[in-house]
């Protein structure tokens, strides 16, 4: 394959990915900016037992600031088992907690649990990687409903051939109500989250990334509409 029909694929599949954010007029939204900060950890059980080889665990820790900085509005602590399937497919089940503290609101701790499937696949442009959850969401003053929100993400990878640690990256994610409740607003589309940025492979061990995030989430009536604007660091690391 030539380097120009190479990049040209590269093109269209990053293309192809912020074409999926959602369209409305500036005036239409509030809009803001912030900042998301997280540290992913994974890893397979055989350190536990060599029997555990196709186990997997799955830890997370995100920090979330919003009204240009200068608000902690949310952090997020994620954990799951996973199994893997094939070197390409893994399965998870994992739990949630979500605390947060909008401006001008009280203090609420949402829990979900969900299952996963996550498949990998390498192509000679780069690698695609999709996952889709599907959260059960306990939300402070539903009562006895819960909101059941599934989520599909796609993302891809491009090691550049000049420096192969070093690579392009741009994924997307998108939410959807499956059932209206009293907090949990609406059945429909929740939101949108879009990425581009770049990734920087150190060791087998870890990885990290910048970039820029825009997410774009309804409210619960669908009347009104938030875009923000997000700088998203990352630590991934592999044991």
């Amino acid at each position: 394959m030539s380097k120009k029909t190479k990049w040209l694929k590269v093109s269209a599949a990053i293309l192809g990915l912020t074409c999926l954010l959602p369209v409305a007029k500036a005036d239409e939204l509030f809009q803001d900016a912030g900042s998301w900060l997280q540290v992913v950890g994974e890893g397979s059980l055989k350190a536990v037992d060599p029997s555990l080889e196709k186990g997997r665990i799955w830890v997370e820790g995100q920090s979330r600031f919003d009204d240009n900085w200068n608000h902690w509005y949310q952090g997020m602590v994620r954990t799951a088992i996973g199994y893997s399937l094939s070197d390409r497919a893994t399965i998870w089940a994992g739990y949630t907690w979500l605390p947060t503290q909008n401006i001008g609101k009280n203090y609420v701790a949402q829990q979900d649990v969900w299952p996963a499937f996550r498949y990998v696949l390498p192509t000679d442009v780069g690698t695609f990687t999709f996952r889709t959850m599907v959260e059960t969401n306990f939300i402070p003053g539903n009562g006895s409903d819960v909101r059941v929100r599934p989520r599909q993400m796609i993302r891809f990878l491009h090691p550049l051939e000049f420096e192969p640690r070093l690579s392009l990256i741009a994924w997307d994610e998108f939410f959807v109500r499956l059932n209206s409740t009293p907090k949990g607003g609406q059945s429909g589309f929740d939101q949108n989250r879009a990425f581009a940025g770049l990734g920087w492979t150190f060791n087998k061990n870890f990885r990290t990334e910048a970039g820029y995030m825009n997410q774009y989430l309804d409210d619960a009536t669908h009347t009104n509409n938030t875009m923000r604007h997000l700088v998203m660091g990352s630590l991934f690391v592999n044991f």
